[in-house]
């Protein structure tokens, strides 16, 4: 197996559990608290660590950290004057975030959700979530050093850590302070994330060279880009904000009913992201050798992939929502009114998870780029705006169905508009070749979803679910799969050709040949150190920093 291989398949292997784990969160909390008023003011709260994660772990600081960190070991300097520079004052200044929340958290609850049925326990709520803007600020900065390292076991484990502390603080309390557990659980996981890269992310301190002149400049270019990739990373997440701003006007548990339903129906985007959160060293590294040849290519094939994993994913979430919701939700306190509430949001929500994933990749090849770019902001608050538009205007006739119809069309508009713009912002990426993959994956979904719906309808109502979904997910992954094929088979077997055509195998960091293959297309292209050595800053170093070293 390559290194890349190897990287991908640890990384899906933690991400999964770690899914597994916020799954069975979400089912504890479902069975112990149902949907009412006061899990809605747990989600309100909810909100400060729901924004902070993108923000400090995923989206933001991977964008900001990965390609400063990149830069830094391509010129030979390592971590530690980094980690000198920036940690201190990054804690710092979290720390006094995390006050001003605790101060502020009446008015703040009142701003999310005025409509609130009760409104004492979030306050008491957001109070302590707040403390994962430090912990989750700390996190973020140890996974993306470790990820710029190509050490993806750690950071993988982040959410296997945070859950279980969630978990075990639901079990162990859920009978003597209610709610208030959910809210103790986050706060306990956040510390849970930095114990579980400390290891790690100090043995890369130890292996960091001392540099003989403290040169952080590309730090300090990574700070003058992130005020667009905060925006960027707060708009993105507002979307959640303008659904529970309306939802908390609606009756009590709706709320709720959005949440159910988005944890479930995010799954397949957050694993076809698994792809890009691989892969966005390569991109980073191509973007600072100017290889934009390699950045259309790289945007390529990943699109295509994760677009077949999450148009896939939506066939069968469409087809089977009521079971899906039914099998993994309804029991305890959670009614199977419950069931077809969050089922009916969930159908419809499921039609914008192309766009998540989407904006998710174009993302990450704008702010690659060594210069701070406000494209991606500005198109997700086009596309915000477009949500807040259709969820004012429906929300009191159609509900939460409508709050996920508002969220859906708006962040499918922001990313064909990100996809638009990075033609002209970035790389030449082929518009034709992604229409015409997206529309092959398009026509399979669309068959797909048909063939799952009558398996249902054939079915019926008596099947137990279990049986229902293994037959149903069975049917309607070989109609995909047979469609797509009839369709014109590129996206995907252009991925398995170069996944495989990764080789000749990693050997100490190097490949046998002196080579290296162009994951998109296959073809061979020229060692990066050999072809800039002479005339870019990256070449003593080397243009890539070795997949093959062991994943810790």
């Amino acid at each position: 197996m390559t290194s890349v291989g190897r990287a991908a398949a640890l990384t899906g292997g933690l991400i999964a559990a770690g899914t597994a784990l916020g799954f069975l969160r979400d089912l504890l909390m479902a069975h112990l608290f149902g949907a009412s008023g006061s899990t809605d003011a747990f989600l309100v709260a909810w909100t400060i660590p729901e924004t902070v994660s993108p923000l400090l772990i995923e989206d933001a600081m991977a964008l900001l950290m990965v390609p400063v960190v990149t830069r830094l070991l391509a010129r030979g300097d390592g971590l530690r004057p980094l980690v000198g520079a920036t940690l201190p004052r990054m804690a710092l200044g979290l720390a006094a975030v995390t006050l001003a929340l605790v101060v502020a958290a009446p008015a703040l609850v009142d701003v999310l959700a005025p409509g609130l049925t009760e409104p004492g326990p979030a306050v008491e709520c957001v109070r302590l979530t707040a403390i994962t803007v430090v912990t989750f600020g700390v996190a973020g900065f140890m996974s993306a050093s470790l990820r710029a390292h190509h050490r993806f076991g750690p950071p993988a484990a982040i959410y296997v850590a945070y859950n279980m502390g969630i978990l075990l603080l639901i079990a162990g309390l859920a009978d003597v302070t209610g709610i208030m557990s959910a809210a103790l659980g986050v706060a306990c996981g956040g510390f849970l994330m930095i114990a579980v890269q400390a290891p790690a992310f100090v043995r890369c301190l130890r292996e960091s060279p001392r540099p003989a002149v403290r040169d952080v400049s590309d730090v300090w270019v990574g700070v003058a880009a992130i005020a667009p990739i905060v925006v960027y990373t707060v708009t993105r997440q507002s979307q959640v904000f303008v659904e529970r701003f309306f939802g908390s006007e609606l009756a009590a548990g709706s709320i709720s009913h959005l949440n159910y339903a988005q944890k479930v129906a995010q799954v397949p985007m957050v694993l076809s992201l698994m792809v890009v959160t691989v892969t966005f060293p390569r991109l980073a590294r191509a973007s600072a050798d100017g290889d934009i040849g390699a950045v259309a290519r790289r945007v390529q094939h990943d699109l295509a992939v994760a677009s077949a994993m999450v148009l896939a994913a939506t066939a069968f979430l469409v087809a089977f929502a009521p079971t899906v919701i039914r099998l993994l939700f309804e029991h305890g306190q959670f009614t199977s009114t419950d069931t077809g509430s969050t089922a009916s949001i969930m159908r419809v929500y499921a039609l914008g998870l192309w766009g998540q994933s989407a904006v998710g990749l174009a993302a990450r090849a704008f702010f690659a780029q060594r210069r701070p770019t406000w494209r991606p902001a500005a198109v997700l608050c086009a596309g915000l705006a477009v949500t807040a538009v259709i969820g004012g205007l429906f929300a009191a006739s159609g509900g939460t169905v409508a709050l996920a119809a508002a969220n859906a069309a708006g962040i499918t508009l922001a990313a064909v508009l990100l996809l638009v713009g990075l033609r002209t912002g970035v790389a030449p990426v082929s518009l034709r070749r992604v229409g015409s993959d997206l529309a092959r994956l398009v026509v399979a979904a669309a068959g797909a979803y048909g063939a799952g719906a009558l398996t249902a309808a054939l079915l019926g109502d008596g099947t137990p679910p279990v049986v229902e979904l293994a037959v149903g997910g069975t049917v309607t992954g070989v109609a995909f799969a047979v469609l797509l094929v009839l369709a014109g088979p590129r996206p995907v077997t252009s991925w398995v050709a170069s996944w495989i055509a990764l080789g000749p195998l990693v050997r100490r960091g190097r490949t046998e040949s002196g080579e290296s293959i162009e994951p998109a297309d296959g073809k061979m292209v020229s060692d990066r150190v050999a072809a800039s050595g002479a005339g870019h800053p990256a070449g003593a170093a080397g243009a890539d920093v070795p997949l093959g070293r062991s994943l810790r």
